[in-house]
C-alpha cells in the first residue's frame, strides 16, 4: 500500500469483508490482509492487473463497476473501497450509491482537479495539465469527470452521504501546510470515508 494511504488501514476492522472496485494488481488488498487478516475481493477490468491479482493469490473478479454491481445483495461488506477511479465511472454518484449499498461503509481516493497547480496549467499554458498525478493527454485519459474537493463535499451533503473521515493529501511545500486549512485549493489527492 502506499505510505501516503497508510492510514486507511486505520479505517477498516481486523477481519472484515471488505471489496475493492478497480483493484489494480491488488497491493491494497494483500495489505490488509496482512495487517488486518481481511476477508478481501477485487473487482477488475484489466486482464494484465487480473493476472497480477491472482500471482498474488488476491480474489479477483472480473466486472465492468460501469454496468452496475447488481450481483452483490445489501451489505454485502464491511467495506468497499475505490482508489482514483471514481472519476473515470461513467455515473460517479450512482456508483457511490451501489457501494454505501451493499457496503456498511466506503473509502474513496480521487485527484482535486481544484488543486491550485491545475488550476495554474490550465490558466497560464491554455491546455489541460499533464502532471505525475495525471499522466495522460486530454484525449486519452480515463479520466471523464473532473471535479473538486468542493464538488464531492456539495454531493456528499446532496446525497445525505456522512462523511466519517477525510484526509486531504499534498506533496510539496506549501501545500502540506495549507492543505486543511483551504483544502479545495491545496490539496492533490482527497480520501474520504464514508457510511450511510
Amino acid at each position: 500500500m502506499s505510505q501516503n494511504y497508510s492510514f486507511i488501514s486505520d479505517w477498516i476492522a481486523p477481519g472484515s469483508r471488505v471489496l475493492d472496485l478497480g483493484c489494480g494488481d491488488g497491493a491494497l488488498l494483500q495489505s490488509l490482509q496482512q495487517q488486518h487478516n481481511i476477508l478481501g475481493y477485487g473487482l477488475e477490468i484489466d486482464p494484465d492487473s487480473i493476472n497480477q491479482c491472482i500471482a498474488n493469490g488476491i480474489n479477483v473478479i472480473e466486472q465492468d463497476v460501469n454496468k452496475g454491481l447488481t450481483n452483490f445483495s445489501d451489505g454485502s461488506f464491511d467495506a468497499v473501497v475505490m482508489t482514483q477511479a471514481l472519476q473515470a465511472m461513467r455515473y460517479p454518484h450512482l456508483v457511490l450509491d451501489e457501494m454505501l449499498r451493499i457496503g456498511r461503509e466506503c473509502i474513496i481516493t480521487f485527484p482535486n482537479f481544484g488543486y491550485w497547480r491545475t488550476r495554474a496549467y490550465l490558466n497560464f499554458r491554455g491546455r489541460m495539465p499533464v502532471t505525475k498525478q495525471l499522466a495522460y493527454q486530454w484525449y486519452d485519459t480515463p479520466n471523464i469527470h473532473f471535479f473538486t474537493y468542493a464538488d464531492f463535499e456539495a454531493l456528499c451533503l446532496e446525497r445525505s452521504i456522512n462523511v466519517l473521515h477525510r484526509q486531504c493529501i499534498a506533496e510539496h511545500f506549501p501545500d502540506t501546510q495549507l492543505k486543511n486549512l483551504w483544502p479545495n485549493l491545496f490539496t492533490q489527492t482527497a480520501v474520504y470515508h464514508l457510511s450511510r
